[in-house]
C-alpha cells in the first residue's frame, strides 16, 4: 500500500466533505493524514490503488461513466474495506449508495474524479 495513494484519497475526501457537508463536519471527517487512524490510512490507500487499477484497465473508458457510477465504485470499494477492518460494523458504515447522505455520495464521486484527473 502506498502512503502517497492514501494521501491522495484523504485529500480528495477532505475537499469533498468541506464542499458538500451541511454545516460543520465532525473533526474526524476532516482530520489531517497524520491524525487519521492506521486502519483508515490503509483503507484509503487500498481504495485509491483499486481506483487507479480500474482506470488503467478501462483504458479511458471509465470517463464515460456517470458521476453516480463513479461514486458508487468508490463507495463499494470503501465498504469492502470497512468489512475488512471491522468484524461487525455499524450499519451506517456499510450503508448502500441509496441510503448514504447526499454529501457522502457527492464526496465519493469527487474522489473518483480527483483520482481520474491524476
Amino acid at each position: 500500500m502506498s502512503e502517497e495513494a492514501g494521501r491522495v484519497f484523504r485529500e480528495a475526501w477532505i475537499a469533498g466533505v468541506k464542499k458538500h457537508y451541511p454545516g460543520e463536519p465532525k473533526p474526524g471527517y476532516i482530520a489531517r493524514w497524520e491524525e487519521t487512524p492506521e486502519w483508515e490510512r490503509q483503507a484509503a490507500a487500498t481504495v485509491c490503488e483499486q481506483l487507479r487499477a480500474f482506470l488503467q484497465v478501462s483504458e479511458g473508458s471509465a470517463a464515460k461513466l456517470t458521476r453516480e457510477q463513479k461514486g458508487r465504485f468508490v463507495s463499494l470499494c470503501w465498504i469492502a474495506q470497512i468489512y475488512k477492518h471491522f468484524g461487525d460494523p455499524k450499519p451506517s458504515y456499510v450503508a448502500d449508495w441509496s441510503e448514504q447522505p447526499e454529501w457522502q455520495r457527492e464526496t465519493n464521486s469527487d474522489i473518483f474524479e480527483a483520482v481520474e484527473r491524476g
